[in-house]
């Protein structure tokens, strides 16, 4: 078999971790050394051109759990498989992210910061845990890996997803009729959604009002699944307290954008959960050789609902 590499940064060091760990395979970069014809594609937000000038007969491989990216390309050939990253390191990552967060806006973390710089001593009351639901938007590997995260903490747990989800100790919503009661129980609402038709926008102003007043969102899938104005104004408004956002519709986030002083937002530029690469080739390599073999792969992306 032979694959071609096109990764928009940081190509190389991908090449030479696949070439390490399977030597028997020929991989070219692209734009340099790209024949006309490939087994398989390793793409992570790969040039356009790229699928014009090689035909990828068997599969093309994202490097990356997200792939709204690579399914919005037209040059996108159809009919080859599309195969996803299904974790790789980045569920434990996004664990501990979600765990901090939560922690944060339990124990009334920016409250304490913004007493010690007014020079205030000003403690609160205890917050009721059994009153202070988490709700996981995604209820897939990483809403998972989250939900495993908090349970020791005793939050009520809920999660809300397309299909219902048996997880042992989250209440399960599924469903967008289901949407405003999945909210209404959810002092923190984290956002772990992909990219789709389904899911663009659907935390807007309805959403934060059927929140219960004084909230928190956290945004860890992707930045389109929330309406930007109507998060400022819900911030501005009290009827949202804090948002945590690490991810955006546009990145990286432009040096003027309202969201950077803000001071109810707080922001990580995209370091919730990142692609290791050591982890992401092991798991690839894994499903290329089962692909040799003849054997079907695990992650295929179902291209009409986007993941």
């Amino acid at each position: 078999m032979n694959a071609l590499v096109a990764v928009a940064e940081r190509a190389g060091p991908w090449r030479d971790a696949f070439a390490a760990r399977l030597p028997a395979m020929r991989f070219h970069l692209w734009p340099d050394d790209a024949p006309p014809e490939v087994d398989v594609a390793l793409v992570w937000k790969p040039d356009p051109e790229a699928f014009r000038r090689v035909r990828v007969k068997r599969a093309i491989f994202n490097l990356g759990a997200g792939v709204d990216a690579l399914l919005s390309l037209p040059t996108l050939p159809r009919g080859v498989p599309v195969v996803r990253l299904e974790d790789a390191g980045m569920a434990e990552q996004m664990a501990e992210y979600a765990v901090l967060v939560v922690l944060r806006a339990f124990r009334d973390a920016a409250h304490y910061e913004r007493a010690q710089r007014d020079g205030r001593w000003a403690p609160l009351a205890r917050r009721d845990k059994a009153a202070f639901g988490v709700g996981i938007l995604g209820a897939g590997l990483l809403g998972q890996a989250v939900a495993r995260a908090l349970g020791p903490f005793g939050f009520p747990l809920a999660a809300w997803s397309r299909r219902p989800h048996d997880i042992p100790g989250v209440a399960s919503f599924a469903g967008r009729a289901s949407l405003d009661a999945f909210l209404a129980r959810s002092a923190v609402v984290i956002g772990l959604l992909p990219s789709t038709p389904a899911t663009r926008g659907l935390l807007g102003a309805a959403a934060f009002a059927a929140m219960p007043r004084g909230g928190e969102v956290v945004n860890l899938g992707r930045g389109d699944l929330i309406v930007e104005p109507d998060l400022i104004a819900a911030l501005d408004s009290g009827r949202l307290g804090h948002a945590t956002l690490d991810v955006f519709g546009a990145e990286p986030l432009s040096p003027d954008h309202p969201f950077w002083h803000h001071p109810g937002i707080t922001i990580t530029p995209h370091v919730s959960a990142v692609t290791r690469i050591a982890e992401s080739v092991e798991q690839v390599a894994a499903k290329l050789e089962a692909l040799a073999r003849g054997e079907p792969v695990s992650g295929a992306v179902d291209r009409a609902s986007g993941y």
